[in-house]
């Protein structure tokens, strides 16, 4: 899969580099994130943070994944991190972080569109699924915002501790 970049009116979303390792590492590393996400550890070192980075750019070479730093525009800050993963048949799912900082001004839910849009128009997929806490509630927002639809309360290992919880459950299907 070629690397791409996409544009938003106040973001720029482009793949990780080693170099983000750093504030990747500071900003997900907020037990606040980590312990809203399924797969984020607390705490989050650097060189955990430079694999990720590593490994984002192997599923991106292979298509298994298109995972993007979500970069400020204006300051030029990686402000957080938005990914299709499990790329396969047609499908893929989302998932995103914004690091704490950069909470409650739109930036997920800006990200969100132009990714879904990438998934569609570039990608050609026929679907997209993601989930969230049920104690998350804002992140179901951003998903209603990019015109996913919920579908149900499941069940899944969430947070940095590991525990059972709700989630809610969405999808998004393609125009096609």
């Amino acid at each position: 899969m070629d690397e791409a970049l996409l544009e938003t009116a106040r973001l720029l979303l482009r793949p990780l580099r080693g170099e983000d390792a750093a504030q990747v590492a500071r900003l997900a590393g907020d037990f606040r994130i980590a312990d809203v996400t399924r797969s984020i550890p607390h705490p989050y070192p650097p060189e955990l943070a430079q694999r990720w980075i590593a490994q984002c750019a192997q599923d991106w070479a292979a298509g298994r994944a298109a995972c993007f730093a979500m970069v400020e525009r204006a300051s030029g800050e990686l402000i957080g991190s938005i990914a299709l993963k499990d790329i396969a048949r047609g499908e893929a799912e989302v998932g995103y972080w914004v690091g704490v900082p950069y909470w409650s001004r739109g930036y997920a839910s800006e990200a969100c569109q132009a990714l879904v849009e990438f998934a569609f128009a570039r990608l050609h997929l026929r679907r997209l699924h993601a989930s969230h806490l049920a104690r998350n509630p804002q992140s179901g927002r951003v998903l209603f915002k990019a015109g996913f639809r919920h579908l149900g309360l499941g069940h899944s290992q969430c947070g940095c501790q590991g525990a059972l919880e709700p989630v809610e459950l969405y999808e998004r299907v393609g125009d096609a």
